[in-house]
């Protein structure tokens, strides 16, 4: 998922470092962690919105979703598509969505032979009807690393994915940069069928009338694109496309903006030109970025907090590094980064964060446990 040229495994790693960056660090909020559950390998979290179920929905690596029901796991799963999933190191059951309607299950694996696919399923009763299966995209993977993998539904209900590069040290397709296909991308699709075609292509997308682009591109330049999110608040989004040897990056997006970013990969890491090329003359810069120095290796994404519990935390965009595991937080104002700092909270290997439907934050752990974000007392 995640780290330039490692496998995909669950590694424990004791190291006093962060992922702080280059910015001056600001004494700030703290949190501790609540251990929700314990589960196999979670890698996605979702909630269903617009419906009274308050349950937690966690994609497992393997190929299950569990859900969190009234703080207990139930021991059913919502679904099991294990046989179809391919189990090697960076693939798996990568996401997991729900339509904002509530009624569909959208999730994201690498299937046997190692290719991405995206496939809905009708939700009835809390669980996912497998006899409504249906396939709503299919993209060949070149390697078997960099599937990017996460769905999110926007504030305008259509669904967003992202896509690596498709992995080889360094981007050696050009996948990033070009235009004339669907990895190194965000897409942004309307994933209910047409009267020809499994999905629908949104009319205001930013390159469906332009000669040899793919028209479901949102965003290019990204190099693997492993966790990002909307601001439930405020429709901005946020970024954290994960870098090759040197550098991770925070890559933002605001509301109402018509899309089309090029974030840069395989011309740059980070804020910084990539061996040896030129940054492309439309290039959208990070808003962060931290070097590998300290153990550091792999961004996991979060999201701006927007819960009640921790009221000091609010509208800070809270993420951390998979090999050190320090949850860190910052708030941009004008463009800027500013009170960037840790949150006094560790998790060993975190894969991926997510939100209920009050708001409140959670870290998921590669290595079972699922934390809620609490106030320290």
């Amino acid at each position: 998922m995640f780290l330039a040229g490692v496998a995909f495994v669950a590694v424990s790693v004791a190291i006093p470092a962060d992922a702080l960056g280059s910015a001056v660090p600001t004494a700030g909020v703290r949190v501790r962690l609540v251990r929700v559950a314990t589960l196999d390998q979670p890698l996605a979290m979702a909630t269903r919105t617009n419906s009274t179920d308050k349950a937690l929905y966690v994609a497992e690596k393997t190929g299950f979703v569990m859900a969190i029901r009234s703080g207990k796991v139930d021991p059913t799963p919502v679904l099991d598509i294990s046989g179809l999933v391919s189990q090697g190191g960076e693939q798996g059951l990568l996401g997991l969505a729900f339509s904002p309607d509530a009624r569909y299950l959208y999730v994201d694996y690498t299937d046997v032979n190692g290719d991405t696919v995206v496939a809905e399923y009708r939700v009835r009763s809390g669980r996912a009807d497998v006899t409504t299966r249906r396939q709503v995209l299919f993209v060949d993977q070149p390697f078997d690393n960099h599937n990017g993998g996460n769905i999110v539904f926007g504030p305008d209900g259509d669904l967003y994915i992202g896509f690596g590069d498709g992995g080889g040290g360094g981007d050696p397709q050009g996948n990033g940069q070009s235009l004339g296909t669907l990895l190194g991308k965000i897409l942004r699709i309307s994933p209910r069928p047409t009267p020809t075609a499994p999905y629908g292509i949104p009319a205001d997308n930013p390159f469906v009338s332009t000669a040899g682009a793919m028209p479901e591109i949102w965003a290019y330049g990204l190099r693997n694109p492993w966790k990002f999110s909307f601001d439930r608040s405020t429709g901005d989004l946020w970024t954290a496309d994960v870098g090759q040897d040197s550098w991770e990056e925070v890559d933002f997006q605001p509301a109402g903006d018509p899309g089309g970013e090029n974030y840069g990969w395989n011309l740059t890491e980070g804020k910084h030109p990539y061996n040896g090329g030129t940054p492309p003359a439309n290039w959208t810069r990070p808003i962060h970025e931290y070097s590998h120095a300290n153990g550091n290796c792999s961004i996991t994404g979060g999201f701006v907090y927007r819960g009640a519990a921790i009221p000091d935390l609010a509208g800070e965009y809270v993420f951390a590094d998979f090999c050190v595991g320090r949850l860190i937080a910052f708030r941009l104002v004008g463009g800027a980064v500013t009170d960037l700092h840790g949150l006094g909270a560790t998790v060993g290997n975190p894969s991926s964060f997510g939100q209920d439907t009050a708001g409140e934050m959670y870290v998921l752990s590669l290595g079972g446990n699922v934390y809620r974000l609490a106030p320290r007392t």
